[in-house]
């Protein structure tokens, strides 16, 4: 499933499929690996996370009246409205948990550095990288928990393409033994294009999850590994993944989302896959599941429901509350309608994190605007050799074969057609056309 993977603690199967938690992956490609009976009762369940979460959050809301300055009540209540943010995805509750924590940070006396974290933590939700850098690097100058710090400025430094710096850190907190450390790692080596050493460290730390018991490690760690097991081709691994979350945290969007994909982009189940999201969208708001739904309705040549999901993702995701957390799709999705737009987007996106992936985006807006040469340049000097995410290769391919480099399209294509589950069968057919 596609995703951009970022280091964050956050709580994102059933008896059947418990005793496939050990198979290894041993289902080509094309054959059915989903059975809507290991998941059914997870996907039309009560969502009980979020009925525990508004509990939660006003039991914490009656402690702590607008104009109170009780700081140890702060941190809690802005806990439960990053809670209800993750049930729901309602951008809303982010930016008041946002508001608490800034007001913790400034009133606190002695636990400024973890408000700083929390705060941090929150920006790096929002995409304000640059943001939590800022704060991040002032509370390091002073009295605070260096490990800690130097852990999330390895996440946020990745986020931002300073790659050095984010080495440096993580060569600060290096412990084999510590979860923390081997779930960067295994960042690292995915940005470095070790697909297998990632894999081998996620499951390295998810054995310290297991064996310590804690629920939010262990969901973490599981959604993460069926994302990677998914790049890797290993579709039944990812599946199961997926369940030992759900048997864990039944409400679980993400991995419910990473099903959908396995029977849209593995199994070609349309129905299925469209159940599922729609299902997930009865209590998750998130404008990117309508570009999912629309990319179904172009497999299934169903251009009316097509346009209709991209209008119902365009009018959402431009709700201003989202910042600039749409910013990456907003230029693919305008590259062919207002390839104006889509460059003006990624010139921002590049100020807001000058990385590979964001390059990637701005050299196909080039491209769009006829602008080949700069295309090339962008991609020659901040792309090639520097990332393996499929969609920065195709992009890359395609500014290659605009400036008749065929030479370098062609392993470019025979890899991404190996990628076919992780890009879907749509882009899996731009892939053929190179």
């Amino acid at each position: 499933m596609k995703k951009i993977f970022i280091i964050v603690l956050s709580a994102f199967v059933s008896l059947l499929c418990f005793a496939c938690e050990t198979k290894t992956e041993n289902k080509k490609q094309g054959s059915k690996v989903i059975s809507s009976s290991d998941y059914n009762t997870y996907i039309n369940a009560d969502n009980k996370s979020l009925a525990s979460a508004q509990k939660d959050n006003e039991f914490w809301s009656k402690r702590l009246t607008p104009d109170s300055s009780g700081v140890g009540d702060l941190g809690p209540l802005a806990g439960s409205y990053g809670a209800l943010f993750t049930v729901t995805g309602d951008v809303n509750n982010l930016l008041i948990a946002e508001k608490l924590l800034k007001k913790a940070y400034n009133i606190s006396a002695t636990s400024k550095d973890g408000y700083a974290r929390g705060l941090a933590q929150n920006y790096i939700s929002q995409h304000r990288f640059k943001d939590a850098q800022q704060i991040l690097e002032k509370t390091y100058a002073g009295p605070t928990n260096k490990r800690d710090t130097e852990l999330q400025l390895f996440d946020v430094y990745m986020e931002l393409g300073m790659y050095d710096k984010a080495f440096e850190n993580l060569e600060k907190v290096k412990n084999t033994g510590d979860y923390h450390y081997l779930i960067r790692l295994a960042k690292w080596s995915d940005y470095r294009g070790d697909l297998d050493a990632a894999i081998k460290y996620l499951e390295q730390a998810l054995e310290i999850a297991e064996s310590g018991g804690l629920k939010p490690l262990k969901v973490w760690t599981y959604t993460n590994l069926g994302d990677f097991y998914g790049h890797a081709g290993r579709i039944n691994d990812a599946y199961n993944m997926y369940l030992k979350t759900l048997k864990l945290d039944p409400d679980n969007a993400y991995a419910k989302k990473g099903i959908a994909w396995i029977a849209f982009a593995h199994e070609n189940d349309t129905e299925e896959a469209k159940r599922i999201v729609k299902e997930i969208q009865k209590v998750h708001q998130s404008p990117d599941y309508y570009l999912l739904l629309a990319e179904i309705a172009e497999f299934e040549d169903d251009e009316v429901e097509m346009k209709k999901n991209l209008q119902l993702f365009e009018a959402e995701a431009q709700n201003p509350n989202y910042g600039v957390m749409y910013n990456a799709y907003f230029i693919e999705f305008y590259a062919d309608s207002n390839p104006n737009k889509a460059l003006e987007i990624a010139k921002k996106e590049i100020k807001n994190r000058a990385t590979p992936e964001t390059y990637q985006l701005l050299a196909l807006a080039q491209l769009k605007n006829g602008l080949t040469k700069e295309a090339l340049n962008t991609i020659e000097t901040y792309v090639e050799g520097k990332t393996q995410e499929p969609m920065a290769l195709l992009h890359s391919a395609m500014v290659y074969k605009a400036n008749g480099l065929m030479n370098k399209v062609k392993p470019i294509k025979e890899e991404l057609e190996g990628a076919s589950f992780e890009i879907g069968p749509i882009l899996a057919k731009k892939v053929k056309a190179l």
